[in-house]
């Protein structure tokens, strides 16, 4: 299996009209790129493009074996530029859509000589910019899996966002602080409440949910760079594919969301799977039960592994 990081380099001008030169960072797993079909998965906020092996973020998802087989397709992820994995930053992330970085990967997929995939399942941020993608080139992939994402950033998410914003803005503790905030959203109060029920620290003085946030911000700031998070939180601030785009996308759609989301509310989402099924395109709607929230498709791996078995 390829596990090793590989580069591409580009020159992009951003939708505002600015030139970077861009080193696009990918990995590949499973069967030799040319020798099976292709799927593209696109990584969420804080993830990376180590998709799967022993340290893979999915690696309950995609493997050998796994729904997602890496004996039956090659499965290539790329880095969103600027997420740091690869030591890239970006300083002047405003200078970035989801739409440029969808157009990136374009490039990318052009380079490697990629005229079409098998499937493009993305979650979160992923997934947004994975409907990014589609908008620009309707034709790219056969199946797409959006998981927990809508095309695009609704009031509510924005918020939050701002709210990231200011606190990763903050001279003290930003990324920590901000993660905690980011917890809170990606679960639920249900999911809190019943996992510490109000249990306390003797040692540290303080309540077990208390201490789990904490750890969370601190583990965070060990592993991923403020001006990366900046950039991520700005993409997901910024989702938005052009409604007249998705009545053009030719993939097979099947939409997942989870009940309990507060990111992107499947509300939400069925609301988008209605308009597309009105307009006559080949959509299906799945839906996680789960009392975490957002973060539900990386934990109920059971049930996102059910619903993809019947998809691939």
């Amino acid at each position: 299996m390829k596990t090793e990081l590989n580069y591409i380099n580009l020159t992009y001008q951003t939708h505002s009209q600015k030139e970077y030169h861009i080193s696009l960072s990918y990995q590949l797993f499973g069967k030799d790129l040319f020798t099976a079909p292709v799927v593209l998965i696109n990584h969420a906020l804080t993830g990376n493009s180590n998709v799967s092996g022993e340290k893979g973020w999915w690696k309950q998802l995609v493997g050998k074996n796994q729904i997602v087989d890496t004996d039956q397709y090659t499965v290539l992820c790329f880095n969103i530029p600027g997420n740091g994995y690869d030591d890239f930053l970006i300083e002047d992330y405003e200078d970035f859509t989801p739409s440029d970085i969808a157009a990136i990967f374009l490039k990318g997929l052009e380079v490697l000589q990629i005229k079409n995939l098998y499937a493009i399942i993305g979650g979160s941020l992923g997934g947004g910019i994975a409907w990014e993608m589609l908008a620009q080139q309707p034709d790219l992939a056969e199946i797409f899996i959006p998981i927990a994402c809508d095309y695009r950033t609704h009031d509510w998410l924005h918020a939050q966002c701002l709210v990231q914003k200011f606190l990763l803005n903050d001279k003290e503790e930003p990324l920590q602080k901000a993660r905690i905030h980011a917890m809170l959203c990606y679960r639920t109060p249900q999911s809190l409440n019943d996992r510490f029920q109000n249990q306390y620290n003797q040692d540290k003085q303080r309540l077990e949910s208390e201490d789990w946030l904490v750890y969370h911000g601190n583990a965070l700031n060990e592993r991923f760079s403020l001006k990366a998070y900046k950039l991520m939180n700005h993409l997901l601030m910024n989702i938005n594919a052009a409604d007249t785009a998705l009545e053009n996308i030719q993939a097979r759609m099947h939409m997942i969301s989870v009940d309990t989301d507060l990111f992107f509310p499947a509300s939400e989402i069925r609301m988008c799977f209605e308009n597309l099924k009105e307009k006559n395109k080949d959509v299906s709607y799945h839906e996680i039960q789960s009392i975490h929230g957002h973060d539900a498709f990386l934990m109920e791996y059971q049930q996102l592994n059910n619903i993809i078995k019947n998809i691939l």
